[in-house]
């Protein structure tokens, strides 16, 4: 017997596309006593498990030398929002080799995907395209042609 069969469960709807290798800025409500309050905790993504409603993330960051690694699930009500800070490149499905890598050596094995331009200026109909590099390069001729005409 399944969970989902028992209770009726919908995922987090603040939690969007995950994928190994990108950074994220996860928002957590902790409880202390009566006082509610929101703990950011940002890092890479190490490793996605889907499922119904045992699906979850990795997050592993480093503090102070440490490294620190937070689970959370995508059907958490705990969870306030996530933030894709910035999206990953990766050619592996789980990233448990970065445990033996240092922070700076991290940051090299991860490639960093082209900025994500928003088209609209409005939140609820706001659309993501990757730009491409060819696009990329005729805005920064955009820019450098504007910045000589002044």
């Amino acid at each position: 017997m399944d969970m989902n069969t028992i209770i009726d469960v919908a995922p987090n709807p603040n939690i969007p596309l995950i994928n190994p290798g990108d950074t994220v800025k996860v928002s957590v409500k902790i409880k202390e006593g009566d006082h509610e309050r929101i703990q950011p905790f940002q890092g890479i993504v190490i490793g996605v498990r889907k499922g119904k409603i045992n699906s979850s993330f990795t997050v592993r960051r480093s503090a102070y030398g440490i490294g620190v690694e937070r689970t959370f699930f995508f059907y958490s009500p705990m969870i306030e929002s996530v933030e894709i800070i910035q999206r990953g490149k990766v050619r592996r499905a789980k990233l448990y080799y970065l445990r033996g890598l240092s922070t700076k050596a991290t940051r090299a094995k991860i490639k960093a995907v082209p900025r994500i331009k928003s088209t609209s200026a409005s939140a609820d109909s706001m659309v993501e395209e990757i730009l491409e590099p060819e696009s990329i390069a005729t805005e920064v001729e955009d820019i450098l042609e504007s910045e000589a005409e002044e």
